[in-house]
């Protein structure tokens, strides 16, 4: 493709990767995209909600400079409006058009409300918020319907209506954050939503004092980074969790384990966590372990393999998912603070004019 708009210049880490080479990672998404509006995990494969927002966040970015890129996202959206169930729920994955379990997840439920206040941030179009709010909003209910006795939220809601029998941490941190993108997005619509405040420092009460509670995941890089990238814990006590697990998750030159007890890196927890540093302020070794992990970078296309298996010397698995190269767009456009949407990963929102 041509050089990359004017608009999008500033998305771009100077000797690391151009706005051109973002662009043409962003590419893959649309080329991925299903004629209903979903962003499955490559062509041909399963959607889960979650990962689907991601995508959609990272082509509203690229679309301040791309148009495919922005209609790309909108669709993705769309479909959300179309797929949510009654409960306002998502069923956990679809294959090709349909749902494929009846299984609906929180966080995936929660996520919504963080992509679509991060497109309204990002593209200033109050219209299409106040269109999909109500996503946003059963969304949240169904999450929230989902509490427990101290106010953590279950993983899930099972098929036969039952709920999980216990909490993750990386699902509530993603929920802590989901509440508070969501409350931001309602007072900017006219919704006022305190009980989602109130929800969310309750969850960011308990991440910071009683990581006990959740069960024990401690092996996955994200319940390590997952509780400063989702706001729930901040300043001092963000970097010493970052500091004192670093040696566990953090491979020199390849990137961030996606399990501390395997040799295998990936891409996008190595994205992810730079989306935490930014958030601590910490832009050097932010952008330090974005450089170490571009060996995943398909130099042919600009595409993201998934991960590397460093005691084979191999990638692994062997598939470039969609959401892997939207998690490295992320991190750069909040590195670079390059659209108002880089604020939903720095937690500096409200201080944003409203549009």
């Amino acid at each position: 493709m041509g050089a990359a708009a004017p608009a999008a210049e500033a998305l771009r880490l100077p000797g690391l990767l151009s706005a051109e080479e973002l662009i043409r990672s962003a590419d893959y998404l649309v080329h991925s995209q299903e004629p209903d509006g979903a962003l499955p995990w490559f062509p041909g494969g399963h959607t889960d909600v979650w990962d689907h927002v991601e995508c959609a966040m990272a082509l509203t970015v690229t679309g301040t400079a791309v148009p495919a890129h922005a209609e790309a996202a909108r669709r993705a959206y769309r479909w959300l409006e179309r797929t949510r169930l009654p409960d306002g729920g998502w069923p956990a994955k679809f294959r090709q058009g349909r749902a494929v379990t009846g299984l609906r997840e929180a966080n995936h439920a929660a996520y919504p409300a963080v992509g679509l206040f991060h497109h309204l941030l990002t593209t200033g179009d109050s219209g299409f918020a106040a269109r999909m709010w109500p996503v946003v909003d059963s969304g949240l209910e169904f999450v929230l319907a989902l509490r427990g006795e101290h106010g953590e939220i279950l993983w899930a809601r099972d098929e036969d209506g039952s709920a999980g029998d216990h909490a993750l941490l990386t699902v509530c941190a993603s929920v802590h954050h989901a509440l508070r993108c969501g409350a931001a997005l309602g007072a900017r619509l006219g919704h006022d939503r305190p009980e989602w405040t109130a929800a969310a420092d309750t969850l960011a009460v308990l991440i910071n004092e009683h990581e006990d509670l959740f069960a024990d995941r401690a092996r996955f890089s994200m319940d390590w980074f997952y509780p400063v990238l989702g706001g729930a814990v901040r300043g001092v006590a963000a970097k010493e969790r970052i500091r004192d697990r670093w040696d566990r998750f953090v491979v020199a030159g390849l990137g961030v384990r996606c399990v501390s007890d395997q040799p295998w890196v990936t891409a996008a927890e190595s994205s992810e966590l730079v989306l935490a540093l930014a958030a601590m302020g910490e832009h050097e070794t932010a952008v330090r372990i974005l450089r170490e992990v571009q060996h995943l970078r398909d130099a042919d296309d600009g595409v993201y393999w998934t991960g590397y298996q460093f005691a084979e010397q191999v990638r692994w698995p062997v598939e470039r998912s969609t959401w892997t190269s939207a998690a490295v767009i992320l991190a750069v456009d909040a590195l670079t603070r390059t659209t108002e949407g880089s604020r939903i990963f720095l937690h500096t929102w409200d201080d944003t004019p409203r549009p």
